[in-house]
Parts: C-alpha cells; structure tokens; sequence
C-alpha cells in the first residue's frame, strides 16, 4: 500500500475514535437545562399489589380538611313564667290597694271604717256586704286593740275570705258512670264559646274524649266559632243547620256522646238576655230534653266580671231557668272590680267554680277564695 495512502487511514481512523469518544461521553452528561425532566408514570402490571391495607379502606383517600370549628348550640330558651293570680288581678289589685292605702294611711278612726266602705263598694263588693264587712272589722279591730294599718289590712281579708264558704267543694261534677254533661249559660258577649273550648282542650289534655253540642243555633256562625275551637281541642262537634232547634241539637249530641261511650259532652247555648222571658224559657227547655233522655251534670252561668251588679241580677234569673249548679267568672283581668266575686256568692249562695284571667287557653282556673283575697289585697 503506498505511504501516502497509509497516513490518510490512520488520520481517518483517528477521527473516528474521536467522534465515538464525543458521542459516547454526551450520552452520560445530564442536561444543562434547570427544570427536572418529566418521565411518564411507569404503572405496575395487573394484578399486582402496590401497598397492603385493610379490605374496608377506601381506595383513595379522602382529601385532608381543615377541622371545622362547630358552632355552639344556640341557648334554650326557658319559656316565660306564667303570671300569678295576683298580676293578673292587676286592675283590681290597684284600684282597690290605692283606695285602702288612703284609708290605712293612719290610726284607725271613725273616717277610717268609712273609708273603707267606700273603697269596696267601689270594688264592687255590693253595698250590704261592704256594710257588713266593714261594721264586723271595726268591732274586731277596737276588741283586739288593733291599731297598725298592716294589721288592719289583715283583718279585712280574713272577714271577706269568711264570706265565701271555704268548705264548699268547687270542682266540677262528673258523672259516676256514662257520660257526663255540662250546660253552659249566659248572656251575650260573656265568653260562653271561649270558655267551652278552654274547658275542652283542658278536658282532652286529660286524656277524656268530649263533645260539643253547637245548641247556639241563632248567631251567625256560632257553630264555625264553636267548631274551632273542636279541632284545638281534638273534639267531637255535633250540630244541625242554622235556625234549628236548641232542643234538639243537644237531644241528638247526648245520643251522640252515649252511643260512643264519650267522657264528656258541653252544651253551649244561644246568648240571651235575662229579661227576655221566651228565650229563658227556651233554656229550660233544653235542659229538660236532655234529662228526658239522661242528665245534666253542671249548668254552669258564665259572667262578665266587667258587668259590675248587673251580673247578679243575670244570676238570678239564669238560676231559676236553667237551674244553675256554678259560676264561671270571666274577664278578671280587665276589670277594676274584682269585688264583684264576693258579691256574687254571699247574694246568690251560688259556688264560683272557674274564673278567666286571660285570653289564652290556660287562663280558665279553679277558684279559690283564699288565694284570690290574697291577690285582690296583697
């Protein structure tokens, strides 16, 4: 081979180590670039497990939360405490206390007792019971020798608490067996259908199953009113078409209530007026209608104890009529005149059994002389 051509392979041959050396070396040499290289996510074959954990952990994990601070609950609110007979006598309570406060101020005198019966005949206590009570204080007072107006005070409601009959049983009747009846009375405006209904719900709430007789046929949409009031209470209501008769509205709801073996059935009746002797009449019929079939338990007289006197001569007149067992006393609350209770039974020696302090439903309760001598002066 010539010489020439010898030297040219061996530069040649040296090139290319050269350029094998370079491309080798660039292969190694990591990248000059800053920012990491993404390479794809290698996955592992099927079936094959990548971390061991429990069969009942999700699959993925929930993502991480920051914990939620729970808000507090918010406060119960306690329900406000019911009036006691004594605010709710407020009216009564003030007209009468500023009066006897006047007439207390000082040593007991002549002035003094008449004073005082001045202060309850204003009250409503009726002028021959405020005469009485007043002559029977002042004897006691000079034979105790009680002189302090505190004293006096006291006197004065133990006399008018003996004007009631404290041993008298109040509570309203309930038949032995079968079902019992109440027949509710009065005039117009006097919250006959008001006090039925709180005497339903509160009859209910008991656990006795009761009846409405809707014999209040003549004012418009009485038996709506009453019928209200049946489904607050959860009662049964019987009624006929308008201008029926009374007497055979409660006729049909006595048969009604027995047939079903029901606790309790209340007879409202239309409003009328004492001195209308055909609709008083008309009363007494339809207590006799039903006593033809059973009895009547209560007839109970409702009265306003905003109409003053007046209510006694209502009283009377009902009791003949409808023979009235017991008084229900509504409207307290408005009145200035609570002295109209006392009134009431020394003159009729008719038992006040319920007195309405309210509008709402609870506001119908027991009377109790003592504690309403005690609310009326306190």
């Amino acid at each position: 081979m010539p010489e020439g051509m010898t030297t040219e392979l061996v530069v040649f041959a040296v090139l290319i180590a050269i350029v094998a050396s370079v491309a080798f070396l660039s292969r190694r040499k990591p990248p000059t670039d800053a920012s990491p290289v993404e390479t794809p996510e290698t996955k592992p074959p099927a079936g094959t497990i990548t971390e061991e954990r429990p069969l009942d952990t999700p699959l993925a994990a929930p993502p991480t939360e920051m914990p939620v601070e729970e808000a507090a609950p918010a406060p119960v609110e306690e329900a406000a405490p019911r009036p006691s007979l004594r605010d709710r006598l407020g009216r009564s309570r003030r007209f009468l206390g500023d009066r006897l406060a006047d007439a207390l101020g000082r040593t007991p005198d002549d002035e003094t007792w008449e004073d005082v019966e001045a202060a309850l005949i204003q009250a409503d206590v009726g002028v021959d019971v405020a005469t009485r009570v007043t002559e029977d204080l002042k004897t006691k007072a000079r034979e105790r020798r009680i002189t302090s107006p505190a004293e006096v005070r006291g006197l004065l409601a133990e006399n008018l608490i003996e004007l009631f009959d404290t041993e008298r049983d109040r509570g309203l009747a309930l038949h032995p067996e079968g079902t019992t009846v109440w027949l509710i009375v009065g005039v117009n405006g006097t919250g006959k259908t008001t006090t039925i209904g709180k005497l339903a719900r509160d009859l209910t709430e008991r656990g006795r199953t009761v009846a409405l007789a809707a014999a209040d046929t003549f004012r418009a949409a009485a038996d709506e009113q009453l019928g209200v009031w049946a489904d607050r209470a959860g009662a049964q209501l019987v009624k006929h078409q308008p201008g029926a008769d009374p007497g055979a509205v409660a006729f049909d709801a006595y048969r009604f209530a027995v047939a079903r073996k029901l606790d309790v059935l209340l007879i409202d009746t239309a409003g009328r007026l004492h001195t209308k002797t055909p609709l008083m009449d008309e009363l007494g019929k339809v207590r006799r209608v039903v006593e033809k079939e059973g009895h009547v338990d209560e007839a109970l007289l409702v009265i306003d104890a905003t109409a003053g006197q007046n209510g006694l001569v209502q009283a009377r007149e009902f009791a003949e009529a409808a023979g009235v067992t017991g008084i229900v006393l509504t409207k307290l609350d408005g009145t200035a005149k609570g002295g109209i209770a006392v009134a009431i039974e020394r003159t009729l020696d008719i038992p006040i059994k319920l007195i309405g302090v309210g509008e709402g439903a609870d506001d119908l309760e027991p009377f109790d002389p003592k504690t309403f001598v005690d609310a009326l002066l306190s």
